[in-house]
C-alpha cells in the first residue's frame, strides 16, 4: 500500500540523491516552477515544457494561502497539474480555511527556436469549483548574456482571460459573458462554453538566472484576486511581484517572494524524473555465452543421436533449472528435439521480460547440444503462456558483442502467440505444485481531502498469503490489524443520494482492528492461443465480495486488446469479516486496450458500476522503461452531477513506483496509489485481484519491443 506521502518521501530521496552525486554542479535544464506548480514566473505561468515524463511537487504560501501541486509532463508537448489549496479567513463560506481541488492542463504549440519563442497555451482549474479558472496564451524566450551581464534572462509574455484577465483587460475577444466565482458550486463540471470568453488581458516578466544557484524574477500579474480580496483574506496594493530563488541541488529550489505590494510568500519546488533513479539499478552479469565448435573442425560434436535416449529431457532440464534459478527465473517445461528445444519460463523477480528473454537464451546456448539451433522461450506468469520467443543460436553466438547488440538481434526475433499449454511430449517441472507463498509487514492507508483534516492515515501490519495447488489455480488473502490511526476518527459521513457503495469508508474504517482485505479462489486460463479466461470468487475487496469472471483476447503480437467482465457481488459487512449486508449488484464492463508505442497506453471500460449506473471510463497512461507507470482517468455515467454529489464524476490520477527504482534490485514489487479529489458513488468499479490485461501485457511482443534494450543484461 502506497500513499502521496510516499510520493513526496521518494522525491526528497531523489533530491538528497541528486546533492550527494552532484555536489559542484546544480544546473538543471528544467524551467522554475511557479506558485501554482506551474512552469512560470511568481504567479504566472510561462511557455516552457518541462523534460518529458518529469514530475513536480510544489508548495507555496502567502497571505494565509497554501497551494500543493502535483504536475507532471505527460509527453514532451503535453503536461497536467493536480492542485489542492486551503485558505484561510475565507469568511462567508464558513469555513475557518477553505479548501479545493484543481486541475490544469498545458500543450505546447511551438518549441524554442533560434528566433521564435516557445508557445503554450494552457487551461486552469478547468473542472474545478473555478475559483482558480482561466486561460492563457503564452510566449518565452531564453537570451545568453544580454548586454554582456553574467548567466541567463528568459523573457515571458501572454495573454490571459478568466483569473488572468481581471486586471488591466484589453477587452473580451470571444464574449464578455462569464460567471464568477461564489463559493456555491459543488465543481467538477467541464466549462467548456466559458473558456477564453470574459476580459482578456496582457501579462509578462522577466527571470534572470544569475548563476549556476541563485535566480531573481519580476513580473506584472493580470490577477485581482477578486475572491480572496473581497473577502479580506489580503489587500493588493500593487501588479508587481518580486522573487529570489535558490537551486539547493537539480532536484531542489527554494524561493522567496514580496507580492502584490502587501505579502510576502515562500515557495518550494521539487523535481524528479523516473529515469533518475534513487539507486541505480544494479544487475548481476550474465554469464557468457559458449560458442559451439566450428562443424567442420569438428562434426562429432553435431551427433544428434543423443536425443533419442529418453534420458535426455531430464539430463538438461537438470542442467539448465539451476542456472535459470540462479537468475530468479524459474523452468516449468522442458520440450527438446535434435535440432529444436523449448523452454517455458516464469519469474518472480524480473518485471522486465526482455531481461528473461536474454537469461534464459543465453543458458540455452551455454549447455544445449550443438546440434540444437532453434531456440524457443515461452514466457508464462501466474500460469499463462504470454508469448513465445522464437531466436536462432546462431543468432545469439554471432550478434552479443556487434555494435548495437540488441538492435541487431531485434529483427531475426520471432515474437508470436503461446499456446495455452506445452506439447504432448513435455517434461513438466514436478515441483511447481503445491506453491505456498506469505509475507508479513507495514501497511498504510490513507485518507485524502477531508477539509477538517486533509490527509487521514491508518497504519498496522498486515499478513499475505498464496497457495497455488494446481496450474491456474490460487487461493489468496490478506488480513490486516490496525495498530494506529485516524480515518475513523472524520466525522464526515455519507451524503449520498445514490447507493452507498465507496462513500460509507468511514464507517468501514470503524468497522474493526483486524479485517479481512481480501480473500478467494481463482481459477485462470487460456481457452485458446489468442485467449485467456479468470473465474474468481470470495471477498475481492474491503468493500464487496461475490463471484467475477472475465475473458481477454490479446494476441501476443497485437496492440489491442478486447475483454469483457462480469460480476455478481454483495456489499460486506463494516466489520469486514465473513458477512454481507443487504445490498446485491450485478457490474462488469466491455473494455478495449490499446498500446500506442513509445510507452503509452489507454483503456476504454463501457458497463455497469457499483451503484447500477451505466457509463464508461477513459484512462491513459505512460509507461517508462524502469517500470514508472502514470496515468489519469474519467468516467461518465448516467448519474446528473448534482446526484453525484461534489466533484460532479468519478476522475483521478495513478502512479505506480517499482519498488527497483529505490533499492537498485531488480523486483517486481510496486507501490501505487491513486489520488481522486473526492471519491463519490458515482462511477464506482468493483476492484478485483489478477484482472488478466495486467497479468500479460508485459510479455506481449509492443512491451517486449519497447524493453528489447535490456536483452543482453
Amino acid at each position: 500500500m502506497a500513499s502521496v506521502s510516499a510520493t513526496v518521501l521518494c522525491t526528497a530521496l531523489i533530491a538528497g540523491s541528486t546533492q550527494a552525486q552532484n555536489k559542484k554542479n546544480v544546473t538543471t535544464t528544467s524551467p522554475t516552477l511557479n506558485f501554482y506548480g506551474l512552469p512560470g514566473l511568481i504567479d504566472m505561468p510561462s511557455a516552457e515544457a518541462m523534460p518529458s515524463g518529469q514530475g513536480a511537487i510544489g508548495i507555496s504560501h502567502f497571505a494565509g494561502q497554501t497551494r500543493t501541486s502535483f504536475s507532471f509532463q505527460f509527453s514532451p508537448r503535453i503536461s497536467a497539474t493536480f492542485r489542492y489549496i486551503g485558505i484561510q479567513d475565507f469568511n462567508d463560506l464558513g469555513f475557518d480555511t477553505y479548501r479545493d481541488r484543481s486541475f490544469d492542463f498545458r500543450y505546447l504549440i511551438a518549441k524554442e527556436g533560434r528566433i521564435r519563442p516557445a508557445i503554450t497555451v494552457g487551461l486552469q482549474d478547468f473542472s474545478g469549483t473555478g475559483i482558480y479558472a482561466g486561460e492563457y496564451l503564452v510566449a518565452t524566450k531564453n537570451f545568453d548574456r544580454p548586454l554582456s551581464l553574467p548567466g541567463k534572462f528568459k523573457v515571458t509574455a501572454g495573454l490571459g482571460w478568466g483569473r488572468l484577465g481581471t486586471l488591466g483587460s484589453i477587452g473580451s475577444p470571444f464574449g464578455a459573458d462569464r460567471p464568477v466565482f461564489t463559493g456555491g458550486d459543488t465543481g467538477g463540471e467541464l466549462s467548456i462554453d466559458q473558456l477564453f470568453r470574459g476580459p482578456m488581458a496582457p501579462f509578462g516578466g522577466i527571470e534572470w538566472q544569475v548563476n549556476d544557484r541563485v535566480g531573481l524574477k519580476a513580473e506584472y500579474s493580470t490577477d485581482a484576486y477578486t475572491p480572496e480580496t473581497s473577502r479580506g483574506v489580503f489587500t493588493q496594493e500593487s501588479r508587481l511581484n518580486f522573487g529570489a530563488e535558490y537551486q539547493v541541488n537539480r532536484g531542489l529550489r527554494l524561493g522567496a517572494y514580496y507580492l502584490y505590494g502587501s505579502e510576502f510568500g515562500i515557495n518550494a519546488q521539487l523535481q524528479f524524473n523516473p529515469n533518475r533513479p534513487v539507486s541505480p539499478f544494479a544487475l548481476a552479469g550474465p554469464r557468457p555465452v559458449i560458442v559451439r565448435p566450428d562443424r567442420a573442425v569438428n562434426p562429432d560434436a553435431y551427433d544428434t543421436t543423443w536425443a533419442d535416449s529418453e534420458r535426455a529431457p531430464g539430463v538438461i532440464r537438470d542442467a539448465i533449472a539451476p542456472e535459470l534459478a540462479e537468475d530468479g527465473i524459474q523452468l516449468e517445461a522442458v520440450t527438446i528435439s535434435s535440432i529444436r528445444a523449448e523452454l517455458r519460463v516464469s519469474t518472480g523477480r524480473f518485471e522486465n521480460q526482455a531481461i528473461v528473454v536474454g537469461r534464459v537464451a543465453r543458458t540455452m546456448a551455454r549447455i544445449l547440444p550443438p546440434s540444437v539451433e532453434t531456440f524457443d522461450i515461452v514466457l508464462v506468469n501466474n500460469g499463462l503462456a504470454m508469448s513465445k520467443v522464437t531466436v536462432a543460436r546462431t543468432d545469439i553466438e554471432t550478434l552479443e558483442f556487434v555494435p548495437r547488440a540488441s538492435g541487431a538481434l531485434l529483427p531475426v526475433t520471432v515474437i508470436d502467440s503461446a499456446e495455452a499449454n506445452p506439447p504432448a511430449n513435455a517434461l513438466i517441472e514436478e515441483d511447481l505444485y503445491p506453491s505456498l507463498s506469505w509475507s508479513i509487514g507495514p501497511y498504510v492507508r490513507t485518507s485524502f481531502f477531508d477539509p477538517d483534516k486533509p490527509v487521514r492515515v491508518d497504519v498496522g501490519v498486515s499478513a499475505i498469503a498464496s497457495y497455488r495447488f494446481a496450474p491456474g489455480w490460487q487461493l489468496a488473502g490478506e488480513v490486516r490489524h490496525r495498530l494506529a490511526g485516524n480515518i475513523a476518527d472524520s466525522d464526515r459521513l455519507s451524503n449520498s443520494v445514490l447507493p452507498r457503495v465507496r462513500t460509507n469508508a468511514v464507517l468501514y474504517a470503524r468497522g474493526g482492528d483486524t479485517t479481512i482485505e481480501n480473500l478467494y479462489l481463482a481459477k485462470q486460463w487460456k481457452p485458446s492461443k489468442n485467449t485467456y479466461a479468470r473465474v474468481s470468487m470470495g471477498y475481492f475487496e474491503q468493500m464487496f465480495g461475490g463471484v467475477s469472471s472475465e475473458v481477454l483476447w490479446k494476441p501476443a503480437s497485437s496492440r489491442l486488446a478486447l475483454g469483457i467482465e462480469a460480476n455478481y457481488v454483495m456489499q460486506r459487512d463494516f466489520d469486514q469479516l465473513f458477512g454481507f449486508q443487504d445490498y446485491d449488484v450485478a457490474t462488469g464492463h466491455v473494455s478495449a486496450y490499446y498500446n500506442f508505442g513509445g510507452g503509452y497506453y489507454a483503456q476504454v471500460d463501457v458497463g455497469r458500476y457499483l451503484a447500477g449506473d451505466h457509463g464508461a471510463t477513459f484512462t491513459l497512461e505512460r509507461q517508462f522503461a524502469n517500470g514508472w507507470r502514470v496515468g489519469g482517468f474519467f468516467t461518465m455515467t448516467n448519474v446528473s452531477s448534482e446526484d453525484f454529489g461534489e466533484g460532479s464524476f468519478d476522475k483521478g490520477i495513478t502512479l505506480t513506483i517499482p519498488t527497483s527504482w529505490f533499492t537498485g534490485r531488480p523486483s517486481k514489487q510496486v507501490v501505487q496509489q491513486t489520488i481522486r479529489p473526492i471519491q463519490r458513488d458515482g462511477g464506482a468499479r468493483l476492484s478485483v485481484p489478477g484482472r488478466l490485461y495486467e497479468q500479460v501485457r508485459g510479455g506481449h511482443k509492443s512491451d517486449l519491443v519497447a524493453d528489447w534494450g535490456r536483452v543482453w543484461e
